[in-house]
């Protein structure tokens, strides 16, 4: 049962990845900016939360980097759809999105054997980083 869970929640996010890659270079033609040019507007980190929340699953003593990779791929996702349409809460999501990544990331480099958690912690530390540019320029 776990194969097929891992099976299912890999077809997620391959089909969430590709929605996003098309939304965020829809918006990047039209505009010319992105929330976070360090990791393509918080697509990428939104990815690497997600593929490391599913590389996690079968390890023991992974539940709290699956949490926080699940909450900070969720943060990430609604901080770019809010900097997207240049919300009035954009400089509030990013500060959000930067502390949720930091957080994440920090769990992540526990886990510095594991590919995935290196990659997602990676990714956290440049969203995080390019966030609280965006959060303290608005």
């Amino acid at each position: 049962m776990k194969r097929r869970q891992l099976m299912v929640h890999s077809a997620a996010a391959m089909a969430t990845v590709a929605a996003l890659s098309f939304s965020a270079k829809a918006r990047d033609e039209q505009s010319g900016e992105t929330c976070c040019s360090d990791c393509k507007d918080c697509g990428d980190c939104r990815t690497a939360c997600l593929a490391c929340a599913a590389g996690c699953m079968d390890e023991p003593g992974r539940k709290e980097c699956i949490k926080l990779c699940l909450d900070c791929a969720d943060i990430c996702g609604a901080c770019d759809a809010i900097e997207a349409r240049k919300g009035a809460m954009s400089a509030a999501m990013m500060s959000l999105c930067a502390e949720a990544c930091e957080r994440c990331a920090e769990e992540c480099e526990k886990h510095q054997d594991d590919p995935c958690c290196k990659a997602c912690a990676e990714a956290c530390r440049a969203c995080a980083k390019r966030c609280r540019q965006g959060a303290t320029s608005k």
